[in-house]
């Protein structure tokens, strides 16, 4: 199984009149700038299976530029185990139930690097989780061996394939 966390792009700072925090959407400039990174990372990504978001607007927009880019016509769902500060166990049960497939887990920080980190069997993940980052892990079948890491992505900066 194939992992891909994605936190989501640069959100306006302002909240829209009327509404609350999860109305924020991406930034003009934040689409453009993600949708060319994740064109960058198609080769990488491969075809996928399922994509995972939070509901809130910013990463549901980073989710369809994500499917754009990837050219995935599958899936996309809302889950509310990805809304900011969930429980990482929270999407146990979705990674169980989607062994062996390709799967986008888009998200917030801290839960993205949170979860990482918890895929992974580290205490903290390592490295910076900004927006637009992309993180790719490989499970194996059985959940209690840690996932092998493929990369990490900050977008604008050098793709990593190994962390410290």
């Amino acid at each position: 199984m194939r992992i891909f966390l994605v936190r989501h792009g640069d959100a306006d700072a302002e909240i829209p009149e009327g509404l609350g925090d999860e109305a924020r959407a991406l930034t003009a400039k934040a689409r453009a700038a993600t949708l060319a990174h994740f064109t960058g990372l198609v080769e990488r990504i491969g075809p996928l299976t399922l994509v995972l978001t939070s509901p809130l607007v910013r990463t549901v927009q980073t989710a369809q530029l994500l499917s754009f880019a990837t050219k995935h016509e599958g899936l996309l769902r809302a889950h509310r185990g990805l809304l900011p500060d969930m429980p990482v166990g929270a999407l146990e049960p979705v990674l169980h139930e989607q062994t062996g497939q390709n799967i986008v887990l888009v998200g917030h920080q801290p839960s993205m690097g949170a979860l990482a980190a918890h895929l992974l069997g580290m205490q903290s993940f390592p490295k910076p989780v900004n927006p637009g980052t992309v993180i790719g892990l490989e499970r194996s079948e059985d959940p209690s061996e840690p996932a092998k890491f493929l990369f990490y992505a900050p977008p604008g900066q050098p793709l990593l394939e190994a962390i410290q």
